[in-house]
């Protein structure tokens, strides 16, 4: 295994690395949709790609189309208990908190909250930051980010 450490001293193997590259593609893809430039892949306890997601709120006209949910909605109910998360910006308090009941085992993230908000000081958003609102739940899921994080804010100027 190679390993990268974070900024917190997780480390990183290359598949990490790859799975989150992947999950900035699919940003670009939403991004050139017209949508928040926001993807993710959850991958299972296996290695094994579940589903991709990508933000669709305003392609389909639903609010709740984030990355993540789409993602979640998209895989195997029994495959996604113990599975990572790889999303390009810090999961919202929304999708951290479906993240929680679908049992996830961790999740890595890009671009944080705070670096989002302060590039976008106008944009609607929740504080409430990943990891502590997993903190909050009695099922615990590792948080590991931000993670290549000038990487993942780059694709919100194409």
């Amino acid at each position: 295994m190679i390993g990268r450490f974070t900024d917190h001293g997780e480390v990183l193997d290359t598949h990490d690395v790859a799975h989150l590259r992947r999950a900035v593609q699919l940003a670009r893809q939403a991004s050139a949709d017209g949508d928040a430039p926001y993807g993710a892949v959850l991958v299972g306890a296996d290695g094994l790609v579940l589903a991709e997601g990508r933000n669709a709120t305003v392609s389909t006209g639903e609010l709740i189309s984030h990355a993540e949910l789409n993602a979640i909605r998209a895989a195997d109910p029994a495959r996604v208990a113990g599975a990572t998360m790889y999303a390009s910006g810090e999961p919202c308090a929304m999708c951290s908190g479906a993240m929680h009941w679908a049992r996830l085992g961790r999740v890595v993230f890009g671009a944080s909250i705070p670096s989002i908000r302060t590039m976008f000081p106008t944009s609607p958003s929740i504080g409430t930051r990943c990891a502590d609102l997993l903190r909050t739940g009695t099922h615990r899921v590792q948080v590991i980010g931000p993670v290549l994080e000038e990487e993942c804010l780059a694709v919100f100027f194409p």
